[in-house]
């Protein structure tokens, strides 16, 4: 129990009384309070005590600052190696780097967070800076748990009013010219991308046993990360998926492979030299180039193509969970919030829905009055 002490010292050059409060934290510690008031003394060891019991004791004390728990927390994740570095640099640039690294995490209040929030703003895209705050909602969760906050100060941000742009998809004529942009050695990637609807890292660790040709289906089992040497397994355990080889792709793999053997690490999809294709080369420069000979939108790039696969399944009628499997999204909902507007026929069916209700309902008989 937390107990109370008086002691003479030594204010200003005059005697005063003081009052210690003794007490352990819930790890064991013995720890001290000093106030110039008994009844503050009091007060603090009826509440410190209370804390410990509810499970909510913080420890004032610790000098631990933002920026300190938030590089110990993300060293503590399971992140993968991409994850950790992208985590790693909007650590150091958008919480070290600010006036709220320096702060101690039990100090902050929610007040300095919607500010820190605003000025972020002023230099990051919106979905960057909700991802931001999600980072440091996920850090201040666990400096809860480790008890040194009472609650998290990361609750009710306001962000600047932001709609996300609907996405305008490539056209079937689009991607060929895209395709014909392109060198006779790389025409194969655009085609495979637009016609299985894979990401970039997924296309360019494709592997001959990868491809089926008899069963006519693709097997996505591994990724190539960013500036990643080696393959790794795909991003979300959905991603590992077996995707239905249309008779498009199937030639021009064929027609590729034919002419140009495999690299020297099996990617179906590598430099003359026999190495493989890297993020930068296919999706900048070679893609770029392209995108600007082909005469398509500035701003177009090789996830364009993830689009248009999706584009092409909705006109067909494929159902939206079938088309986020072939994606290898975690569920429907980020299919329908970023294609729903593409759905096809979408007013005429919403007519049908209505008058078909109203048609299956006997119209009520008009009255007759008699004379």
């Amino acid at each position: 129990m937390a107990s109370v002490e008086a002691r003479q010292t030594r204010r200003s050059g005059r005697d005063a009384k003081v009052y210690d409060v003794r007490f352990r934290d819930p790890d064991g510690r013995q720890r001290k309070r000093t106030f110039g008031k008994k009844g503050d003394a009091d007060r603090f060891a009826a509440t410190v005590e209370a804390d410990k019991l509810r499970g909510q004791y913080i420890d004032h004390s610790d000098r631990t600052t933002v920026a300190e728990y938030a590089r110990a927390w993300a060293a503590a994740r399971p992140h993968r190696p991409t994850t950790a570095r992208r985590v790693s640099g909007l650590i150091e640039v958008h919480i070290a780097g600010t006036r709220l690294g320096s702060r101690r995490v039990a100090a902050v209040r929610p007040s300095e967070i919607q500010a820190w929030a605003s000025d972020r703003a002023q230099v990051l895209a919106p979905s960057t800076l909700r991802s931001l705050v999600s980072l440091l909602r996920s850090i201040y969760a666990s400096a809860v748990l480790d008890r040194l906050a009472p609650s998290s100060p990361v609750v009710r941000i306001a962000f600047p009013r932001y709609e996300r742009p609907r996405v305008v998809p490539l056209s079937v004529e689009q991607v060929r010219d895209l395709a014909d942009a392109m060198s006779e050695r790389h025409r194969a990637l655009v085609i495979t991308q637009a016609g299985l609807g894979l990401r970039i890292g997924e296309l360019l660790a494709l592997r001959v046993e990868d491809v089926d040709f008899l069963r006519r289906a693709v097997r996505i089992e591994w990724q190539f990360a960013p500036k990643a040497r080696v393959r790794s397994e795909p991003k979300t355990p959905r991603s590992r998926r077996v995707i239905p080889l249309p008779q498009t792709v199937a030639d021009a793999l064929a027609g590729h492979i034919a002419t140009h053997p495999p690299g020297s690490d099996g990617s179906i999809f590598s430099t003359q030299a026999g190495t493989r294709l890297t993020h930068h080369r296919y999706g900048s420069e070679l893609f770029g180039a392209a995108v600007k000979k082909a005469g398509l939108p500035v701003g177009t790039t090789s996830h364009d193509l993830r689009h248009h696969y999706a584009s092409v399944l909705l006109a067909a009628g494929e159902s939206v969970v079938a088309i986020a499997e072939r994606l290898g999204h975690e569920n429907a909902s980020l299919v329908l919030s970023t294609y729903g507007h593409l759905m096809p026929d979408s007013e005429e069916r919403t007519r049908r829905a209505i008058d078909d209700a109203w048609c299956a309902i006997p119209a009520p008989l008009t009255a007759v009055t008699s004379r």
